[in-house]
């Protein structure tokens, strides 16, 4: 599975492409701000955005919108990784047309197989 990860935390982002890569099922391109998926997002077409709501600039949701323009992104499944998990912050994220969130601090151990249960659903 390619996975088109954006987060602006470099710790964060090293430990999530371990993570995931060392699971042996996700390739993950990273980028560090949503400016930055934006230019790289008319020449990749990921089977999912893993996205961080609160970035400087463009916020994780405000991101999706913006690769969503893009037609052939237009339907990939998105989660977003975020510690703000309120229910009425979900419910808000949900009609964004996420899957779900992963709250972080996240478990690098079950990562990638909340990822593939969010994708089942």
């Amino acid at each position: 599975m390619n996975i088109f990860h954006v987060e602006d935390d470099r710790d964060i982002r090293e430990i999530t492409k371990m993570a995931l890569e060392m699971a042996g099922e996700f390739q993950v391109s990273q980028y560090d701000c949503g400016d930055a998926a934006l230019a790289a997002a008319s020449d990749s077409t990921p089977d999912l955005f893993l996205l961080d709501v609160m970035m400087p600039g463009m916020t994780g949701p405000e991101t999706l919108l913006k690769l969503r323009e893009f037609d052939h992104l237009a339907n990939v499944p998105a989660i977003y990784m975020t510690a703000r998990v309120q229910p009425d912050e979900i419910e808000a994220f949900k009609k964004t047309e996420a899957l779900g969130v992963i709250e972080k601090p996240f478990d690098p151990v079950t990562l990638g197989q909340q990822i593939m249960d969010m994708m089942a659903t």
